[in-house]
């Protein structure tokens, strides 16, 4: 009876066992209740998270300065000694601006390396309040330093607080730090808190410039109750360029550290709608269970001996615990994997048990699933962009309804396979069915091992494969629980992976859960081949996925909730006295529209490259009233060089903004090179891909020359050398982020279902001037 009950049963505790892995990955439990001042309480830095985003905080708004001033506050409320570090930071990709960094210091009993805490206090663009990224990791800090004061300890280290300025403009802050202050060069190990979304778990991933054993030993050693990491996520991490302040302290300063980052919610990210309202409370708790520990552990920890030249493997599993283990494993666990395998096979075969005609049969759904999956969920979300182009309004690439999509992905792709592999259906053929998805998958593991090593652990699921293969080989009928508890490593280890990919890198890549989904399956082959009733699963499946679209399609609409992002910039061209707006929009809504017209045609516009993080144009144009603003000064003058033999000219020119800006752009045509160039200053390092090294001023790639974004009205003061035989002629673009409240053009307020575009100069009165040099 219970054989024949097995399958629902399965069927029931399977979700169960979804639902505990994910449930169980944070924690869950939230007092309202004051905790003792010993502990790290959730509520206490969530009020933290209120006041530093109240308003929109970013460099230059008057916001920032206030939001300054209370986290100064409050570490002297703690009785620390606050100081702040203050400079021009020139990165080498010419963004300059003035951060205005904010440091303290617990002083330990012992002379050595220091612990930092890190985190920054500026939001991003010119609309988000910044209460995840990263109010959320000054918030932790905050009242994780609190917590850690109250006990009274005397740490062996010093611990240094720092919260970094700047860091949404190019992580200027950090870089002012490690170069500019002498505490830079006292750092052993940092820990970064930061956010790129709103929710969900906080994930843990390295920055090192060696090896990361020692760094994975001691986060071991420390053990936070809820750790979130794995040697995948950070090898895919130092492909992106999705760089951290952590990135530049190790970079430039050769410091080991951990970051600490959540995603879930990722259309929350830089936006409007990054206020304490929308960040979930159990994942500032992780945060905190992260802090704690850790701080315990290296307030006395040997912050001296990082580098190590041996790499682990690693990953968490449910419950807390983590493994790890040598890289120098891979290739053995590989070949032992592999020889199991074929030892196994060949056993079977020769015990007549497993049918080379079945196993090639049982190629073609295997490959039939998997391709077709992967083909139908990208063909469907490309069907999804064009009868939803709103979606294209959502630049980082994930929707509202997104987690509904990744939904479809998984359950269409579980429907086809299950659909799939009823045609293989007899019991006896399970065995043979299941050697081909397990060959491909030690495949994967092979590949993984040579170029993607940090994945390496997935051979782990291919070893429980083998068992299984054995064990059905060994028995017609299994027990199906069995099979199911040997199948369990390959869903704690894969299944995360499926929705955090299109979380965090854009639903474009939906098609990647499809494939991992059947991947998964066919590893869940030993249980599910035994259901006699796959079409009927094939089915419910394909119905739940068509209902993933269905709920995807009544939510795909923008509300109060899910307000649409939209743009509008007034440019006025200084040079002919001309003024045009200006939409980034795919398509204008009722709000931005009346300013083009009716009739307003849509246009690629190229006259602009602003700086953006996904590369935006303007998408419309149309004529708009030309208001008087106030110029900025030019002053320059070119220099007579002494040399009479050298061939290059020398320039000094000077900009002085007269009205109150937020941004200055400088463009020159790419082609032109100088020899040198300082701005305040300050000279760019160079940038190195591959074998090529290029530089912003020297060996330029783009047309854009300087962002300067302002934290008060400085001047800039510009020298540079050129060989070039003719004069340049520089095109600047001053912004300032006040359309809105511009009384002459009078443009009325959005309502609330709309919310400015994050990532793109937005909301902005933009006055076009060309600077001619003389020869």
């Amino acid at each position: 009876m219970l054989k024949k009950l097995s399958p629902l049963l399965i069927l029931i505790l399977l979700p169960a066992i979804i639902w505990f892995l994910f449930y169980f990955s944070m924690p869950r439990t939230i007092s309202e209740a004051e905790l003792p001042v010993t502990e790290f309480s959730t509520i206490r830095a969530f009020k933290h998270v209120e006041e530093i985003s109240k308003k929109p905080h970013f460099v230059g708004s008057p916001e920032h300065s206030l939001v300054r001033n209370y986290i100064v506050r409050t570490l002297q409320d703690l009785e620390l000694e606050v100081q702040t570090q203050e400079g021009y930071s020139l990165t080498n990709k010419g963004m300059l601006t003035r951060p205005q960094n904010i440091l303290a210091r617990i002083k330990g009993s012992e002379d050595g390396k220091a612990l930092l805490l890190m985190s920054h206090y500026d939001s991003a663009g010119h609309s988000s309040f910044g209460a995840s990224d990263a109010g959320s990791g000054v918030a932790t800090i905050l009242e994780g330093v609190r917590a850690f004061l109250a006990e009274g300890s005397s740490p062996k280290n010093d611990i240094i607080i720092l919260f970094t300025d700047a860091e949404e403009l190019g992580l200027n802050g950090a870089e002012l730090f490690v170069n500019e202050h002498p505490w830079a060069k006292e750092v052993g190990l940092a820990l970064n808190f930061e956010a790129r979304g709103s929710g969900g778990n906080s994930f843990m991933l390295l920055e090192t410039n060696s090896g990361n054993s020692k760094l994975i030993q001691d986060f071991i050693k420390a053990n936070p109750k809820f750790p979130v990491t794995n040697s995948l996520a950070y090898s895919i991490y130092k492909m992106l360029p999705n760089d951290t302040d952590l990135t530049v302290l190790r970079e430039q300063g050769n410091i080991n550290g951990f970051n600490f980052a959540f995603i879930d919610d990722h259309f929350d990210y830089h936006s409007a709608n990054d206020i304490p309202a929308n960040l979930d409370k159990e994942t500032l708790a992780h945060q905190g269970s992260y802090l704690m520990p850790l701080l315990t552990f290296f307030k006395d920890a040997d912050l001296v001996s990082f580098d190590s030249k041996e790499d682990l493997i690693y990953f968490n599993l449910p419950m807390g615990e983590m493994v790890s283990y040598p890289f120098n494993w891979i290739l053995p666990m590989l070949i032992i994997g592999f020889l199991l395998f074929f030892g196994v096979v060949v056993f079977g075969i020769y015990k007549r048990k497993l049918l080379p005609k079945i196993i090639l049969k049982a190629t073609i759904p295997f490959l039939i699933s998997l391709i077709g999956s992967g083909i139908l969920v990208f063909l469907v979300w490309k069907f999804c962009m064009i009868i939803y182009p709103e979606y294209g309004e959502m630049l980082n690439g994930f929707t509202y309804n997104g987690y509904y999509y990744i939904a479809f992905g998984i359950f269409l792709s579980l429907a086809i396979s299950f659909y799939m592999y009823h045609y293989m259906n007899k019991k006896e053929d399970q065995a043979s069915v299941f050697v081909f998805p397990l060959f491909f998958w030690l495949l994967i593991c092979g590949l993984t091992a040579f170029y993607l090593k940090g994945a390496a652990y997935f051979i782990i699921p291919g070893f429980f494969g083998v068992v299984q293969l054995w064990v059905m080989i060994r028995q017609k009928r299994p027990n199906l629980f069995l099979m199911l508890l040997l199948s369990l490593p390959a869903l704690v280890l894969i299944l995360p992976f499926v929705s955090s990919f299109p979380v965090a890198l854009g639903l474009k890549i939906l098609f990647v859960s499809g494939i991992l989904a059947v991947l998964l399956f066919s590893l869940f082959l030993p249980v599910f081949g035994y259901f006699e009733f796959k079409k009927t699963l094939a089915a419910l499946l394909g119905l739940g996925a068509i209902t993933m679209l269905i709920i995807a399609h009544f939510n795909s609409d923008f509300n109060e909730e899910r307000p649409r992002p939209d743009s509008l910039v007034y440019v006025l061209d200084g040079d002919n006295n001309t003024a045009s707006w200006n939409s980034y929009d795919l398509k204008l809504d009722d709000w931005n529209k009346e300013y083009f017209g009716e009739d307003s045609s849509k246009s690629e516009i190229t006259d602009n490259d602003f700086e953006s993080k996904y590369g935006s144009g303007f998408k419309y144009k149309a004529p708009a009233p030309v208001v008087k603003f106030s110029s900025p000064g030019f002053i320059y003058k070119k220099i007579n060089n002494q040399d009479s033999q050298s061939n290059s000219s020398s320039y000094i020119l000077k900009i002085v903004p007269n009205r109150k800006v937020n941004r200055m752009e400088l463009f020159l045509n790419s082609s032109y090179n100088f020899e040198n160039f300082t701005v305040n200053g300050l000279e760019a390092d160079a940038i190195k891909s591959g074998k090529e090294k290029f530089h912003v001023f020297k060996n330029r790639w783009s047309d854009r020359l300087l962002t300067y974004h302002a934290a008060n009205s400085d001047t800039l003061r510009i020298n540079f050398t050129t060989k070039e035989k003719t004069a340049p002629e520089i095109v600047l673009y001053e912004s300032s982020y006040d359309l809105l409240d511009n009384t002459d053009l009078k443009v009325r307020k959005r309502d609330k279902t709309k919310m400015p575009k994050p990532f793109v100069l937005n909301d902005a009165v933009i006055l076009k001037k060309t600077i001619k040099f003389e020869y």
